[in-house]
């Protein structure tokens, strides 16, 4: 198949694309394309015009950002891989980003696309509800911020407003002397789409006990989602296996797992207590100084 007709512009600047965008509702921002573009080769998206933000310098960039780091939305996924303030200071961002896709997927697709596409099985969305980033988007000449756990609605659906341009993300820094990070996916093959994927970020105190923790699974629901009660019950622990096994369990016992033709239900249910309290052993053994079971 080939994708439906459409009108192509290039927006010289952050309010033109806005208002190409709020002049027809039909209308799609392009920047690496690595989403979009397969959908729209499947019919899955037909947009009537693209609008080309690729030239707009403003918005790439990594830069510190206070207690932060700062990440413009046409930053190619591949700078960031390589970049050393995110590997310091955004390990999980670091650690997850080489599971998109293939090198040459990097080399164009943008963070900023993968986020405003929404996939339910893009790591990027994972990431940044994990940290609890928030996002920048440009809308009607004003630049206005959301947390990315108020971002992600649906599949491919997120809160931006019509008209709307996501234009950068702010990922927080954990101060902390062990900070340790996990991150695991399943596919059926090394850089497709995953089935389940499990991010995590722990930080030990002096006592080697469990300070503070975040545990996120993509892929499993309609959007990347927090296990907010496994949080709770696992500060102040050692990270025991089991414990971390028992509170992941009690945490995706109820939820509303996806089935397609990959994955049925239960085992995405089942993938995603496994690769969680793997993902959390893993950041356990990284805040430690041992060798995790990362590859």
């Amino acid at each position: 198949m080939k994708a439906a007709p459409f009108e192509y512009s290039r927006a010289a600047d952050i309010d033109e694309a806005c208002a190409m965008l709020a002049a027809d509702d039909s209308a799609r921002v392009i920047a690496g394309g690595q989403t979009l573009v397969p959908m729209m080769v499947m019919r899955l998206a037909r947009p009537t015009r693209l609008i080309d933000i690729n030239r707009i310098a403003a918005l790439s960039y990594i830069r510190n950002d206070g207690d932060g780091v700062a990440i413009g939305a046409t930053t190619r996924q591949c700078v960031v891989e390589c970049d050393a303030l995110v590997a310091a200071q955004v390990p999980l961002l670091a650690r997850a980003i080489p599971n998109i896709g293939h090198a040459a997927t990097r080399a164009r697709g943008t963070i900023g696309g993968s986020l405003a596409n929404a996939d339910p099985a893009a790591e990027l969305p994972l990431i940044a509800i994990t940290l609890d980033a928030v996002l920048s988007y440009r809308a009607s000449g004003e630049t206005a911020e959301i947390p990315a756990r108020e971002f992600f609605i649906g599949p491919m659906i997120t809160t931006l407003p019509a008209g709307g341009c996501l234009v950068g993300m702010r990922f927080p820094v954990w101060q902390g002397e062990k900070i340790g990070v996990g991150f695991h996916e399943v596919n059926a093959r090394r850089s497709d789409f995953a089935f389940v994927s499990a991010a995590a970020q722990v930080e030990l105190g002096a006592d080697g006990k469990c300070k503070r923790i975040v545990i996120g699974v993509g892929a499993v629901t309609d959007f990347p989602m927090r296990l907010d009660s496994a949080e709770q019950q696992l500060i102040g622990t050692t990270l025991d296996a089991k414990a971390v096994d028992a509170a992941v369990r009690v945490a995706l016992a109820d939820i509303d797992a996806l089935a397609d033709l990959h994955a049925s239900a239960e085992y995405r249910r089942r993938a995603a207590i496994n690769l969680a309290s793997r993902a959390v052993a893993d950041a356990l053994a990284h805040a430690q100084g041992r060798k995790s079971h990362a590859h």
